[in-house]
């Protein structure tokens, strides 16, 4: 859920106001003086009233009206959390030298700040209407918890955008996200460190904790039966078993590659927020917003898409799945606090209502916010009756916001031109279309970072890597845990 730069403990290398008001009526004003047009980009910062800093960046050439109101990341709280306007520096030199104006704020808080973030942004469209005038268009976009933050955005304050393009983002919602993360938290705390001191809520020494679930997971990855357990808790969140992004993707029935994938994700990524970053946001919250009262850890399994690989793994090392489901299912449960879900609900999860044209983008190796998210949104926003206003476009490969310039700025085209014709290209969406037109964009923009010295073909240049875009056809699995905010996904607390 971090922006492209992650939280200290994370090691993925990949491009991750105390109450919500109606923004303040802007009058129509004269702008204090023009964006673009001075021959050189123009970078303004500022200061918010709630200690919030934002960016606003002008292109050099004449402004073409449209403005990019970017949401980034998650922050790691202690962590320098500068304002922030694009996801990455060269998407960000396409956008201004196509005329495009950019902004975004830095969020007055970290760590899970969509309370502070979903006002600061507006107010941050408030600044830049002062300064410049009103644009003729306004996308919202953004990475990770940006890609929430970017969807909350346009339920809470629809007048205020003509599009959206949520980029890797965590559209289960703030409930669901957190309740699945439990599951696989239970299920290794249960069947691998039931003899520690590790905790899954209400979590008392945070650093501790998250040094506890290491050592019980490297303990765990030296045996057989500990890496059938690992995959069975990475399997209740739908953890991908790939997990370097300019990898190839492990063969269908490559378990035991997988689980190794799936093992780095954990310990490199996941566990950080399971264990460590839970206890910022119980704080948030006013207490634990997740629960287990309910939960069928069997079904839960049986509908994973990791589903054949524990099988496989649990028969490899001579283990009984039913005993340790058993197992699960007979544990005490774990009963949130309806305040702190009420929060969580809030700030924030879905109702599927859509009044302007939203496309979303995502990886599908993502370990962090698995693509299964994309499905969670679709199904909701399809209840609500708005499909039509929602596309969803994907690229084959590892990681967490793991795309080209690219393949980004293909995507803004798309959306673009959804905007302008007022109708979906169902050709440009077809992945052949996508690809040929992230090629064509040329092989400044096709390029990834580079993970240590290693390219697929050739050597890094300059850290980065040639890279071919790599769209692809993909219907994500069910999301497990789904919750919005409908009636059917209402929490009832039961104890």
């Amino acid at each position: 859920m971090s922006r492209l730069v992650r939280p200290s403990r994370l090691a993925v290398a990949a491009a991750v106001a105390t109450a919500l008001i109606a923004p303040a009526a802007v009058p129509a004003m004269a702008a204090s003086h023009a964006c673009g047009g001075t021959g050189s980009v123009t970078t303004v910062n500022g200061t918010l009233s709630d200690g919030a800093t934002y960016e606003i960046q002008c292109p050099a050439g004449a402004w073409n009206g449209t403005l990019f109101l970017y949401s980034h990341g998650y922050v790691e709280p202690g962590s320098p959390n500068p304002a922030q306007d694009v996801g990455d520096p060269v998407t960000g030199a396409w956008m201004l030298g196509h005329g495009f104006a950019l902004a975004g704020s830095s969020y007055a808080t970290t760590g899970w700040a969509i309370q502070q973030a979903l006002p600061d942004q507006i107010n941050t469209l408030d600044a830049f209407r002062a300064d410049y005038g009103r644009p003729s268009q306004t996308i919202a976009w953004g990475h990770s918890l940006g890609g929430i933050i970017t969807a909350g955005l346009i339920q809470d304050y629809p007048q205020r955008f003509t599009a959206a393009l949520p980029m890797c983002g965590v559209l289960s919602g703030g409930v669901a996200t957190w309740n699945i993360a439990l599951d696989s938290a239970v299920a290794f705390q249960q069947l691998l460190g039931s003899g520690s001191s590790l905790q899954v809520v209400d979590i008392s020494d945070p650093t501790a904790n998250l040094e506890t679930a290491e050592t019980v997971a490297a303990t765990a990855q030296a045996t057989a039966a500990g890496r059938a357990r690992l995959a069975l808790s990475a399997a209740l969140a739908d953890t991908p078993g790939w997990f370097t992004s300019l990898s190839a993707e492990p063969a269908a029935t490559d378990y035991t590659a997988q689980e190794a994938n799936q093992y780095l994700w954990e310990t490199e990524v996941d566990f950080p927020f399971a264990f460590d970053l839970r206890a910022n946001l119980e704080q948030d919250a006013g207490g634990n917003p997740s629960w287990t009262t309910g939960v069928n850890f069997a079904q839960q399994l049986r509908k994973s898409a990791d589903y054949r690989e524990v099988v496989a793994l649990y028969q490899a090392a001579g283990l009984s799945l039913r005993a340790d489901l058993r197992t699960l299912n007979r544990a005490t449960r774990i009963s949130a606090d309806p305040k702190a879900v009420a929060y969580l609900a809030r700030y924030i999860s879905f109702d599927g209502k859509l009044s302007v044209p939203v496309l979303t983008l995502h990886t599908t190796g993502d370990g962090l916010v698995v693509p299964e998210n994309e499905q969670a949104y679709a199904q909701v926003v399809r209840r609500a009756g708005d499909s039509r206003l929602l596309r969803q476009i994907f690229v084959a490969r590892a990681g967490h916001c793991a795309f080209t310039p690219a393949e980004t700025i293909t995507a803004v085209q798309v959306l673009l031109n959804r905007v302008r014709t007022g109708r979906w290209d169902t050709r440009a969406l077809q992945v052949a279309s996508l690809n040929s037109a992230a090629a064509a964009l040329g092989p400044g923009y096709n390029i990834f970072t580079a993970q240590g010295d290693s390219c697929p073909v050739g050597a890094p240049v300059d850290g980065v890597c040639a890279t071919a875009p790599a769209f692809v056809r993909y219907q994500p699995r069910p999301y497990l845990r789904p919750f919005d905010l409908g009636s059917r996904h209402r929490y009832r607390h039961r104890r």
